[in-house]
Formats: C-alpha cells, structure tokens, sequence
C-alpha cells in the first residue's frame, strides 16, 4: 500500500470507529490488542519471551527504552545509531527518527516506518479537520523541531504544510506566516497566546493547542483574539494520545493506544500506553509522566472514546513537602489554582520549588501590588492548610517569552 493509500485508510478507519458505540468499540480494540500481542510485539528482542495476556507484561518507561532502544524495535537500531540519523536528515534505512522535545532535559528517541507516519497523518486529520480535508489546507506547525512526522502531509494535494522553528523565535519568521496565511495552526499555547498580544494578522479556520500544558489561564484570550474555540493535540514521543472533537472533548486516542491508568492523587491518574497500531518501535505498558483529570462524563459528540477534562502537567513538577514528619505531595493544578483564584487581574505567574522547604512565587511587575499580595497570601494559605514546612518567596520579575524550552508555570526543581 503506498503512502497516501495508508492515509487514506487511516482516515477511513478513524471515522468509522467514532461512530460505533462503546461496547463496539471495545470489542474492537480488544481484538487488536490481541493481534498486536500475538503478531507484532514478538518482534521486537525485549518481547521474544513475553507473555500472553497484556496485564502480566512488564511495566516500561523512558529510562528502560532509552537504555535498550535496540531491543525494543525490530530493526535493532541502537540509541546511538538513532541520535546520528537524527543528527544528519532524520532517515535510518526506510524509516524516520524522531526525539521529544525534553521538558525535564531528558529526551526520548522513536523510530517509525514510512506506513506508520501516513497512518498517523490520516488518524490525525480524521479527529482534527475532517470537515477541512476536501476544500484543501494550509497548515502552520510551529514547533521546537521537525520531527519528520509532518514530512508525510506534504506529499498530499490537499495539504500545504509549513514549519516554523519554534526555537529561532516568532520574530525570525513572522512575516512568513503572516504571508503564508494558514487555515490551520498548530503551536503551544504561550505562542499562540503571543500572537494574540502583537496582533498578528491570522485568519485560521482551525487553531491547536500542542507540546505543552494548557493552563485554563491561557484559554479565554487565544480564543478571543482568534475568535474561534481553541482544540488540543495532546501528543508526546509515545505517539498522538488524543485530541479535541468540535464540540470541545478532548477525546484519548483509543482507537491506536490502549490506556491503563494508575492513581496519581488528588482524583488525577498517570497512563500506562500501549500503542497497539505501531509496529516498528514496540511500546507496551510504557509509563509515562504526565498528569491527567479523566472526564465522568461521555462527550456529547457521540464518540465512544474516553475524554480527558485536562491535561494538568508531569509527575515531575508535583512538589515535594515536609509535613509533620512525612512526605506530602502537591500537585501542580492545585498550585496554580491557588495563584489564579486568588485575583482574576493575574494572567501569568511561575511557581518553583527550588529546595525542600523554599517556593518561589514569579509575577510581573506591571500587576498591581495588591493583587501581588493575594495571591503570596494564597500560596501562604495552602501551605498552612496542608501543615507543609516552606516559605513562599515573592519575587516581582518580567515573564519573558521563552522559546529554548517548554513553559511550565509550575516546576518542580528538585533532584527526583
């Protein structure tokens, strides 16, 4: 099957299985978990011996993938054959290498053929446009690096695809996406929320949010100034995990990524992936860091796959805290939240744990004092209320754009 003809079946299949119900869908995707553990995790060296059943494979993370790469893809490609190709154009034989962008400066490696890049370009456009494939589209993607996962749109009629470095600064290539006039962009929330405040002239049909946190602060002034409802591609180097229907859900991408979930506290949960339709780089039970609030709710869309109510950050920027005699942790939507409701006037604010007993409150000098006071007072006040031994130091800095790393408003500094 050439590449397009993937696509195009992935677009297919996509659509299809949002319209099934729930007990359809799973009795789907059971039987493709069952094809996946039988015919493709096999070939992969780490899985030569594997078990049966999914629930008694091993439990995988970054650190394990990263220190055998080899055995976890059946070409036998190691980490530091991938970090060469990478290096030169991307391409390892006949497939594409790619790295996360790494918040915490620890960056993952994956490898996927030509087919599995076509499949993740027609699931992709099935959840996100599909009402815009057929007019044609010009899509902007403004991220840190070009993973090559794009290269694939660009062989379409109907795609016009340009990428814009994230890293060289908006300034660099502003004029460019101006005149390139995108009907569909795709960029972090903090670049987004920066054309909002220099006022580019951007007249999307479609706007993502992707490669960092939403905060709910951000939210109401993208989508004012683009005056459209602002949807997510929530995706990581385990693959694309889920993204925004029409009506707003963020709906987890189960129709290629089994979801296990194990509780994080405080109602939130970390996932456990299997990603059941890629079979070049095997991921099985792979945990990852990130945070997330599951929905109670099915989406009013009518899709039988699960939503996500948000996204609220990583493991790693959970804070750590001494509290009568223990360890207690708090987590980073907790946090915010304190800072947020503490005066509508803030919009922007970085909360950090730089020690076991010492927080930094960041705000922008031009925010009035007393809202500044509300919310060291907020911070102050939750400390208290958890019995948690930290001083909460407030220091008035400007928030500059920062286009070298991820935006995390609320980190955690600490030695893990």
């Amino acid at each position: 099957m050439n590449g397009l003809a993937e696509a195009a079946g992935s677009f297919a299949l996509t659509r299809r299985l949002s319209r099934k119900t729930r007990p359809d869908f799973e009795r789907w995707q059971a039987a493709a978990v069952r094809r996946f553990l039988d015919r493709d995790l096999p070939r992969a060296p780490f899985y030569r011996q594997a078990p049966a059943r999914l629930a008694d494979l091993p439990v995988t993370d970054k650190a394990l993938l990263m220190a055998r790469f080899d055995d976890f893809n059946v070409h036998g490609l190691t980490a530091t054959e991938a970090w060469a190709a990478l290096a030169r154009d991307g391409r390892a034989g006949a497939c594409t290498v790619g790295a996360s962008t790494g918040t915490s400066g620890n960056r993952g490696l994956f490898v996927i053929s030509e087919a599995e890049k076509y499949r993740w370009l027609g699931a992709i456009l099935a959840k996100a446009v599909p009402d815009l494939l057929w007019r044609g589209m010009r899509v902007a993607v403004i991220l840190p690096q070009n993973t090559g996962l794009y290269d694939s749109a660009r062989k379409s009629r109907l795609i016009k695809l340009a990428f814009f470095d994230l890293t060289l600064g908006p300034e660099s290539w502003r004029d460019a996406l101006e005149a390139f006039d995108p009907t569909v962009i795709i960029a972090p929330p903090k670049i987004l929320r920066h054309f909002a405040a220099e006022n580019l002239r951007l007249r999307p049909k479609r706007v993502f949010s992707a490669a960092e946190t939403l905060d709910p602060v951000d939210r109401p002034m993208i989508e004012n100034f683009f005056r459209l409802p602002l949807g997510q591609i929530y995706m990581a180097t385990e693959g694309l995990l889920a993204v925004s229907c029409r009506q707003g859900g963020l709906h987890l991408a189960e129709d290629s990524v089994f979801f296990e979930f194990e509780p994080a506290g405080e109602g939130l949960v970390t996932p456990l992936v299997t990603a059941f339709r890629r079979q070049t780089q095997v991921m099985a039970r792979y945990r990852m860091d990130d945070l997330l609030r599951l929905s109670a709710q099915p989406c009013g869309c009518g899709s039988p796959l699960r939503c996500v109510d948000e996204i609220v950050g990583r493991m790693d920027d959970v804070f750590r805290l001494a509290s009568q005699g223990r360890t207690i942790l708090v987590t980073p939507d907790v946090l915010r939240n304190a800072v947020l409701k503490a005066d509508r006037r803030i919009d922007d604010f970085r909360v950090v744990q730089t020690g076991p007993d010492s927080i930094e409150l960041k705000l922008p000098p031009a925010l009035a004092d007393d809202a500044a006071a509300a919310a060291h007072q907020a911070m102050q006040a939750l400390l208290e209320s958890r019995k948690a031994v930290a001083t909460v130091a407030l220091i008035r800095a400007p928030l500059p754009l920062e286009t070298s790393r991820k935006l995390r408003r609320v980190e955690c500094r600490l030695e893990q």
